[in-house]
């Protein structure tokens, strides 16, 4: 068979299972993120069917997964609405940082790993996966709910910091010095700056760019919009998936809710692709070793995630059930924290990637299925309180 023909065998594989096992979950009333990653793990290296020819391409459509999810949820919101919420939660992104970094740096310096990949573990621990959360909210019908916003104010200020983290941690893994990490965290702010700058002020003419009568054609402008805004704010060093979110927040209401509607298949089609190759990145019999590492640092992971979700919705008023809520929604890592691995590892700091990637995975499966259960655990831990 040519190299098409297995292409198209592989992708036709890996439709056909993705259906199947999102059939299964919702029967179960299950997110399929799970089934999702796990079909990953199945397909990919050293799985049960690998996959190997479609692998570009699984590679592109991931990217663009991210790209749609985010989109989406900025849809959903705002720019008011993510000024005023992100200017309350200044004091939860504090908490998160200092609450989530320090599972990851204390176990490589546990494991007597050196200076550059004790700052790599401390960011991968802190990110949640703005990928699996954005899914989760839509998944469990929680887009309305009370404490959403406190989620969303804690991912993009995570999002955000990572404009200055990643500069910074790039000069310490390349043995760079002060001034090369000052001109990239430098160059990542103005892009962000310049984002928020266009989501807040020219809404409306934004709006008027990307109106027409066929819906043909709202696609392909909010689509190139998108892309080229995410390019733009990565190329000069901030996270694609900001400037995703952004152009989505300045989007106005009417035509915000139609872009929902176009935009729904390509965001499903893409963001399954997105989970699966998340798996298919992982070769199992590399996480048998860093296992028992990656579940002790996925507990602690998910009770600080547990403490800062509680935190930031406490501050919007919300109530014990939210507040459980916000924290098991926010314990996925994910897309992130895969790259901060793939860069140290890239530096010679093999460890981190091994630990990463099976950490990740623990609570990219985790993460989900308590998030689908947090209400039952509320009734059980939480008593009348948060039944009310």
């Amino acid at each position: 068979m040519d190299h098409l023909g297995l292409v198209l065998v592989e992708l036709g594989l890996i439709f056909v299972g993705v259906s199947v096992l999102g059939v299964l979950a919702r029967r179960f009333g299950l997110s399929p993120i799970p089934f999702y990653l796990l079909a990953g793990l199945a397909f990919g290296d050293g799985g049960l069917a690998p996959v190997a020819a479609s692998g570009d391409f699984v590679v592109v459509a991931a990217e663009v997964g991210v790209l749609l999810l985010l989109l989406t949820l900025g849809l959903e919101f705002s720019a008011e609405e993510l000024s005023v919420s992100l200017a309350r939660h200044r004091a939860s992104g504090v908490v998160d940082l200092v609450l989530n970094a320090a599972p990851g740096a204390g176990l490589a310096l546990i494991l007597g790993m050196s200076w550059p990949a004790v700052l790599a573990m401390g960011g991968l621990t802190w990110i949640s996966s703005s990928g699996i959360v954005a899914q989760l909210l839509a998944d469990l019908d929680r887009l309305g709910n009370r404490e959403t916003p406190a989620i969303l104010s804690v991912l993009v200020l995570e999002d955000l910091a990572m404009a200055v983290y990643l500069p910074i941690l790039l000069v310490v893994l390349a043995g760079g010095g002060p001034v090369q990490a000052i001109g990239g965290v430098a160059l990542a702010v103005v892009a962000v700056a310049l984002a928020l700058l266009a989501a807040t002020r020219a809404s409306r003419r934004i709006g008027v760019l990307l109106s027409h009568e066929q819906d043909e054609q709202v696609m392909l402008r909010v689509l190139g919009v998108t892309m080229l805004v995410a390019a733009a704010t990565h190329m000069l060093g901030a996270s694609a998936a900001v400037g995703a979110f952004l152009v989505g927040i300045a989007i106005p209401g009417a035509l915000a809710e139609r872009a929902r509607a176009i935009l729904g298949p390509q965001r499903d089609l893409f963001a399954a692709i997105f989970f699966v190759a998340f798996g298919l990145s992982t070769d199992p019999r590399d996480l048998l070793p860093a296992l028992p590492w990656a579940i002790g640092l996925a507990i602690a992971g998910l009770l600080t995630k547990l403490a800062t979700g509680w935190y930031a919705a406490g501050r919007d008023g919300v109530r014990s059930r939210g507040r459980l809520r916000a924290g098991f929604t926010l314990a996925p890592r994910g897309e992130f924290s895969i790259v901060i691995a793939g860069l140290a590892a890239a530096a010679g700091h093999e460890q981190v990637r091994v630990v990463a990637t099976a950490y990740v995975l623990v609570l990219a499966v985790l993460g989900p299925v308590l998030a689908k259960f947090s209400d039952a655990i509320a009734e059980r831990v939480l008593g009348e309180r948060a039944a009310r």
